[in-house]
C-alpha cells in the first residue's frame, strides 16, 4: 500500500485571512469575518444577526483554535484547517524543489515543528478533529 501524500500547493496565510470564522463579539458564537468587502471589513453572526462593521486591523478572537501539550493550533476557516489536516495525516510531504521559483515560506512551510513531527500526529489530527467539530455544533 503506498503511503498517503501531499504536495504543497504554495499558499500563503494571505490567501486565507481574507475570510475567517471568529467569535461573535455579542453572543460569543460562530461569526464569520470578511475583510474582503471594501471599504471596511465585516462580521456577520447568523446565530444573534449581527452585521457589523469592524477595524480591519482590530479582528475579533478566532474560533478555530485548540490547546495542544505542545502548543496552540489555530486556522483562520474550514479551508486552512482542511491544508493543515491533510499535512499532518500524510506519511509522505513533497514540496518545490529550493531552485524552483515562487513562495518558500508557505503556510505549511511555516508550521511549527511539533506539528510537522510524526509522533504528535495523532494529538495534532485530534485536536483538529474537535476544532472542526466545534464549527459543526456551533
Amino acid at each position: 500500500m503506498s503511503p498517503v501524500r501531499f504536495h504543497d500547493p504554495g499558499l500563503s496565510y494571505y490567501n486565507f485571512a481574507d475570510s475567517a470564522l471568529v467569535r461573535c463579539p455579542r453572543c460569543d458564537r460562530v461569526a464569520h469575518y470578511e475583510r474582503h468587502t471594501r471599504p471596511e471589513a465585516r462580521v456577520v453572526c447568523r446565530s444573534c444577526g449581527l452585521c457589523r462593521t469592524a477595524n480591519c486591523c482590530c479582528r475579533p478572537p478566532l474560533w478555530l483554535q485548540s490547546e495542544t501539550r505542545h502548543g496552540e493550533i489555530w486556522a483562520y476557516n474550514l479551508e486552512h484547517l482542511d491544508l493543515i489536516r491533510r499535512f499532518v495525516a500524510a506519511e509522505l510531504r513533497e514540496r518545490d524543489p529550493w531552485y524552483e521559483h515562487g513562495r518558500k515560506m508557505t503556510a505549511v512551510g511555516r508550521l511549527p515543528a511539533w506539528i510537522k513531527s510524526a509522533k504528535n500526529r495523532t494529538e495534532v489530527l485530534r485536536a483538529i478533529d474537535r476544532m472542526r467539530a466545534s464549527v459543526i455544533a456551533g
